[in-house]
């Protein structure tokens, strides 16, 4: 039981970070140059596929 629930914490914990840190790539850094910011916003794009899917296999594993 805890360890379904501290997976499900990570998840979405993963999930929280990988859209801020998108936000902030889109909205605040402004300043930096546009490679870095695509390399970025492919990175948080990358935790929230990720959590994605463990979402998706947690789901599966529960039913």
């Amino acid at each position: 039981m805890w360890k379904r629930g501290l997976n499900w914490a990570a998840v979405t914990l993963v999930a929280v970070f990988g859209l801020l840190w998108l936000g902030v790539v889109v909205f605040a850094a402004t300043s930096t140059s546009g490679w870095l910011r695509i390399v970025q916003a492919v990175f948080s794009v990358s935790l929230i596929g990720w959590a994605i899917r463990k979402s998706t296999l947690l789901i599966r594993a529960t039913t």
